[in-house]
């Protein structure tokens, strides 16, 4: 049975013949309960319907450069999450057979791997060829992730001006590094067609909430946005921990950028980390104050991504 192409597909082929084309997400259209059949036939009509009465709500379609550069990110998610798997066969099997590094040896470091490589053996053929074949997976992952953090570098040099000066600004965050900033801006592409709430509901991190009347019921997140940004925002989130700080790492990243930008990025830290504080001293569990920090954070990401966009959109004024 063939497939169907994915909507931004049918989207670039029938715009380039100048016809226009709306995405509309499947999750989004409306449907009814009780509703059994489902027909091509039946489907076409309905979204007709729907459509002729503004009850389809399109979504945004990356263009070719954003389509490319998405791409690349979440090929190095992938390459995470089966570096993270590896490492965990490798140290599961150890485990299982009792070998365990000397004190002061912290796992996945190179001490760590040097003992694995020269101190670890086994008398079973079998066994030793398992561990060698689960440290090769584990030093290929490692290669694989540094081809990809390469191949996004230079695939930065060669974005558009307005998406290279968004992802150069939101590496004043802290937390927010250059594979976070450009996870952050293939996915969003432009920050300006949010509202700040908008943006958070995008992200999915956002409360859920079932009230009627008097009755007023909140819940956990919703997860129901972009899955990659909210998982980037989160863990940039767990650096707002600690006190307000600018280090040499964060310091090399803020040169070059404006100083209303750093200044946001600065307020973000003393926001944050008293939002911290305050949340952890009623008791509330860790997990739960990072998620609603990374929230906030958001609402900092579309304050700085809105400032460089204006800013990049004056140059080119000027320069035409």
């Amino acid at each position: 049975m063939k497939q169907a192409p994915p909507g931004n597909v049918v989207y670039w082929q029938l715009t380039t013949l100048g016809a226009k084309c709306e995405v509309v997400a499947p999750t989004l259209v409306p449907v009814k309960s009780g509703e059994r059949v489902k027909t091509d036939r039946r489907d076409a009509l309905k979204l007709a319907r729907n459509h002729r009465a503004g009850e389809l709500t399109p979504v945004w379609v990356p263009d070719a450069a954003q389509e490319a550069l998405r791409d690349l990110v979440r090929a190095r998610e992938a390459a995470k999450k089966d570096q993270l798997r590896a490492k965990h066969r490798l140290g599961k099997f150890l485990l299982r057979h009792g070998r365990r590094p000397s004190t002061g040896v912290k796992p996945w470091t190179l001490n760590y791997l040097s003992w694995v490589k020269h101190e670890v053996h086994f008398e079973q053929m079998a066994q030793e060829a398992t561990l060698l074949d689960y440290l090769h997976e584990v030093e290929h992952a490692d290669l694989r992730i540094a081809r990809l953090n390469l191949a996004i570098e230079e695939a930065v040099k060669s974005t558009p001006p307005k998406m290279r000066a968004v992802i150069e600004a939101l590496q004043v965050l802290r937390g927010v590094a250059q594979v976070a900033a450009v996870t952050i801006v293939a996915e969003l592409g432009e920050v300006s067609r949010f509202s700040p709430r908008q943006l958070m509901g995008y992200g999915g991190i956002v409360a859920s909430e079932h009230s009627s009347g008097e009755s007023n019921w909140r819940g956990g997140i919703t997860k129901s946005g972009n899955a990659h940004v909210r998982r980037v925002v989160v863990e940039a989130a767990w650096a707002y921990r600690h006190r307000p700080n600018v280090g040499g790492v964060l310091r090399k990243r803020q040169e070059g950028v404006s100083e209303e930008i750093r200044e946001i990025a600065w307020k973000a830290q003393h926001r944050l980390h008293t939002r911290y504080r305050k949340l952890m001293a009623r008791g509330k569990e860790k997990g739960k104050v990072v998620t609603a920090m990374g929230r906030e954070l958001l609402g900092f990401i579309w304050a700085i991504g809105i400032k460089a966009e204006a800013a990049q959109k004056e140059t080119e004024r000027q320069a035409a």
